[in-house]
């Protein structure tokens, strides 16, 4: 039976997208509002205050997203506070929790505060920007602003777009599509982690833009082993070549330390599966070992009989080598 595909995993990839470049994704899914902001300001997160900043009857630790103190371009106010929501599947209180979110991050900086909503489910109907009531004469609520990404789904310029939330969209939109089809999932993953480098980015959006795409699209071991082979030999042939001449050693180091966990991981996982847990004698080899060696012992999990056997056969090939 085949390994399960992980729950995809949004909420991190999200939050450092928009931790990387926050114009970017205003520019993206909220282009009229982005230019009413002064961006010669530096925005400013405010992530570490809003933590403190509850819902009454809320789960622990419940919390806005984004919260970004930005400048306006028409000077009305000093500073106000952009609380950014990104919400990955239907809730029915999603309205209501803006308008909590917003009277209490108003009541704590007596500020104005934006309420903006990434609608990112799967269905293209869902769509709510408002919570009001009304009675007896007197009337309260929000109206708030929202870009649903479904819509996105139409349009054939995301792959040539510069911008990283175009990026960010179709993995996303993949890893919908995908329904927990590890191969399906793997295409997709693949296929964006090659666009990734045809981009003119900076070393950082590059990186950056890896991890979401590696976080997002959460794939089996099997398949995931696969991806960093493929990843690492990818490195190797855009190492003297645009866009990876941007790439610095220690950054190389950086993603290649990242697949070797990886796959190492992997790997152990495979042995205690075939052979029961591992010693810690073996971990310190795994962790020692090559993404190379890593490789060859994952291929030498699938015929050999023990655990012995598995490194054997790559001490035969290294002195082969070695000999040459």
């Amino acid at each position: 039976m085949p390994a399960p595909t992980p729950p995809a995993r949004y909420d991190l990839p999200w939050k450092a997208a928009l931790t990387h470049a926050f114009r970017a994704f205003m520019a993206f899914f909220f282009g009229e509002l982005c230019g009413q902001i002064d961006w010669s300001k530096r925005p400013r997160f405010r992530d570490k205050e809003l933590a403190g900043i509850r819902l009454g009857d809320a789960p622990d630790a419940m919390v806005a997203d984004k919260l970004v103190e930005v400048s306006l371009r028409d000077g009305r106010v000093q500073w106000v506070l952009v609380h950014i929501e990104v919400q990955a599947q239907r809730d029915t209180l999603l309205a209501r929790r803006v308008l909590d979110y917003n009277y209490r991050i108003f009541k704590q900086y007596k500020q104005p505060v934006a309420s903006l909503v990434l609608l990112a489910d799967d269905d293209p109907n869902w769509r709510p920007n408002a919570f009001h009531n009304q009675l007896l004469g007197t009337k309260m609520g929000i109206s708030f602003t929202t870009a649903k990404l479904l819509d996105y789904a139409s349009r054939n310029d995301l792959e040539s777009s510069q911008n990283p939330f175009a990026l960010v969209t179709l993995a996303h939109l993949h890893t919908q599509q995908a329904h927990h089809d590890p191969d399906q999932l793997y295409a997709a993953k693949w296929h964006l982690t090659k666009l990734l480098y045809q981009h003119r980015w900076s070393k950082a959006r590059i990186i950056t833009m890896f991890k979401v795409i590696n976080w997002m699209m959460a794939l089996p071991d099997t398949q995931q082993k696969h991806f960093w082979q493929a990843a690492a030999q990818l490195k190797k042939e855009r190492k003297m070549t645009d866009p990876m001449k941007w790439i610095t050693p220690l950054e190389e180091m950086f993603i290649g330390e990242g697949m070797q966990k990886g796959a190492a991981a992997i790997l152990e996982r495979q042995l205690t599966r075939r052979f029961g847990p591992v010693s810690k004698t073996t971990q310190k080899k795994l962790a020692k070992a090559s993404l190379a060696q890593l490789t060859d012992w994952s291929d030498a999990v699938l015929d050999a009989t023990s655990l012995t056997q598995v490194f054997k056969t790559q001490s035969a090939a290294g002195s082969s080598s070695s000999g040459r």
